[in-house]
């Protein structure tokens, strides 16, 4: 999956046209140079896209790969990880990759492919091509190359890359080997990390002083998306439903915040309870950024939020362990931490930013409050009012432009101003710079979201009671894991929505990518998955068999009851209003008076509403 990362240097695409990206100004703006013009722009982040390869390799998804292919790409990522977490130099990576027996540039080649990609997967490897259209040098080319570069440019001397380049040639020339051409070499070492080369040439200090996060106070929270805080809550609140607005239940809240700067980075709102679909959306949602959901509200603010972080904490509850959310993180190199049994006080942050929440969310109209005292004499059904996407476009504006900016006392400062100084540094550190953005979205969403496998038959896919087919899965139907006749029928992988259920996601093993898939008689509503179990739980209790026709139907019925009691409750309400002998001067003021009595209507007041409680309107 493809990245787009946020630093001077960096290849970009800006309206069509490559750029190389020379500043970082603020979070939301990036001064970028066009290479075809060199005309400099200062443009929004969410404008810039990910320069064009020639050719990217499509990475497949976490649930197919093989033990064998994850088993390869878990001994990758712990090389990479040992050597990112420690720091390596180059004479110690070489050493690594000596003792692994691999190639000292192949370690380079893994750590390029995970920071490109941002998942384990992706360490797996690909099948063979034999190097069809790539050229490939000579492997004792290579390895002088890369000796001479550990040698000679990574040490202390300093030597510059010409001195390399007179060396490589020297040695392929007693070998009697072709030297290879000069920008191969300076490719190599533009291809190294910085940060190495810094400590190499320049010591230990000036890499730790330029690359060395900020430090906080909560151990361990050192800088932005260091340790991540996730827990769920049921919100004081009972909503309405989307179509006749008649009230519903109480929404379900998760939250992820950044402990180092208190910032909220995802949050997932529904009326399912919580589980592992809720915490991976959740989680789904701090990694990507924010851009799309505050135009889809309508919502004027800044929400900087985007990148996979270092550690997740949650506590022990089973939503938590599941072997889907482990899968999911593991890929995208996130550690999962889970909280000791009886210490609250390590969910303290979060905690925390539910009860300011909840004291905010009693503010509103169908609140339940958080004790039946504070709700004496107050119907909190009858004044609920609030959708569930209204809550989430109410929810998204406190966060953005109230919680964000105000001062929060543990840090002394807003929590958006804390962010800011932990990626762009203050008092002479360096900051960590922007994370890199995942680029394809609906990936992340679907990584992240628990899978059904299923056979394909002639009718289509079943899934809960429900059938769904298209024309992609024709050619897979009846398959089986191999060509003899009495082998077991292939299961394939889908995923589900769980706001609508009318598509589910089919992965396609021979494309590479998802699909939607519609139900097979597409005539039927879109129903979330809460809908759904209501419907399920009804007939249940009524004994009534249940099957697609019959779920439907239930549903189709429970719209048709809630349609008429409306109707109703509108007809009584005008019926009352219009009858009513006390309020006919009110309706009709002048039928009581004679057509030609000019007087009376001359001389006729219409009294203001005196009979109105004003405490009415004191609340």
């Amino acid at each position: 999956m493809s990245r787009l990362n946020f630093a001077p240097g960096v290849k970009v695409m800006y309206k069509g046209d490559p750029a190389m990206i020379i500043k970082i100004v603020d979070v939301n703006l990036i001064s970028l140079q066009i290479l075809n013009s060199n005309i400099i722009y200062t443009v929004e982040r969410k404008e810039i896209s990910p320069f064009i390869e020639a050719e990217e390799e499509s990475q497949k998804p976490l649930e197919i790969l093989t033990d064998k292919e994850w088993e390869i790409a878990s001994f990758r990522y712990e090389i990479v990880k040992h050597i990112a977490d420690n720091n390596l130099r180059a004479p110690q990576i070489k050493e690594i990759a000596k003792s692994n027996n691999v190639h000292f540039s192949t370690i380079y080649r893994w750590i390029n492919i995970f920071n490109k990609n941002g998942s384990i997967s992706a360490l797996s490897g690909k099948k063979k091509t034999g190097g069809k259209n790539k050229s490939r040098l000579n492997k004792d080319v290579d390895k002088i190359i890369s000796d001479s570069i550990s040698e000679i440019y990574l040490n202390p001397s300093k030597k510059s890359i010409s001195k390399v380049i007179r060396s490589i040639k020297m040695k392929c020339k007693e070998l009697d080997i072709i030297p290879p051409h000069a920008n191969t070499v300076r490719n190599r070492i533009k291809s190294l990390s910085e940060e190495d080369v810094l400590k190499a040439r320049y010591g230990q200090k000036s890499s730790r002083d330029k690359f060395e996060p900020i430090k906080g106070n909560f151990p361990g929270a050192d800088f932005p998306l260091s340790i991540v805080q996730i827990d769920h809550t049921c919100l004081d609140i009972i909503l309405v439903d989307e179509l006749y607005r008649k009230p519903f239940m109480r929404p379900y809240l998760t939250l992820a915040i950044d402990v180092y700067s208190r910032m909220v980075i995802g949050f997932h709102l529904s009326f399912d309870p919580p589980g592992e679909m809720g915490t991976g959306l959740c989680i789904a949602n701090a990694i990507l950024s924010k851009d799309l959901l505050l135009e889809k509200h309508g919502i004027k603010g800044d929400w900087p939020c985007w990148g996979t972080m270092a550690t997740i904490h949650l506590d022990n509850a089973k939503e938590f362990r599941g072997s889907m959310l482990k899968l999911a993180c593991y890929n995208y190199g996130i550690n999962i931490e889970h909280r000791p049994i009886a210490t609250p006080h390590w969910g303290g942050n979060i905690e925390r930013l539910f009860g300011t929440i909840s004291k905010e969310v009693h503010n509103l109209s169908g609140s339940t409050f958080s004790k039946v005292s504070d709700r004496e004499n107050y119907d909190s059904q009858s004044k609920a009012s609030l959708t569930i996407s209204e809550l989430e476009k109410w929810l998204i504006t406190y966060i953005v432009n109230v919680y964000h900016k105000k001062i929060h006392s543990s840090i002394n400062m807003s929590p958006l101003e804390k962010f800011k100084k932990g990626i762009f540094g203050e008092n002479g550190t360096v900051g960590t710079g922007l994370p890199p953005k995942l680029i394809n979205e609906r990936r992340v969403r679907l990584d992240f979201m628990p899978f059904f496998e299923r056979t394909i038959q002639e009718y289509g896919v079943l899934i809960d009671h429900v059938t769904y087919y298209s024309d992609i899965l024709r050619k897979y139907i009846h398959s089986r894991e191999d060509l003899t006749k009495y082998s077991k029928k292939q299961k394939f992988i889908f995923k589900r929505d769980p706001r609508d259920i009318s598509i589910i996601y089919f992965y396609d093993p021979n494309v590479n990518d998802y699909f939607e898939i519609p139900y097979r008689d597409t005539s039927k509503p879109p129903i979330s998955i809460w809908e759904f179990n209501e419907v399920v739980t009804k007939l249940s209790k009524q004994n009534v068999a249940v099957n697609e026709n019959s779920i439907f139907e239930a549903y189709k019925e429970m719209e048709n009851i809630e349609l008429s009691a409306i109707r109703e409750t509108k007809k009584l309400k005008r019926f009352s209003r219009l009858s009513d002998k006390r309020n006919e001067n009110v309706h009709n003021p002048l039928k009581l008076i004679e057509e030609n009595d000019i007087e009376t209507i001359t001389n006729l007041t219409i009294k203001p509403f005196e009979e109105i409680d004003d405490d009415a309107f004191t609340r």
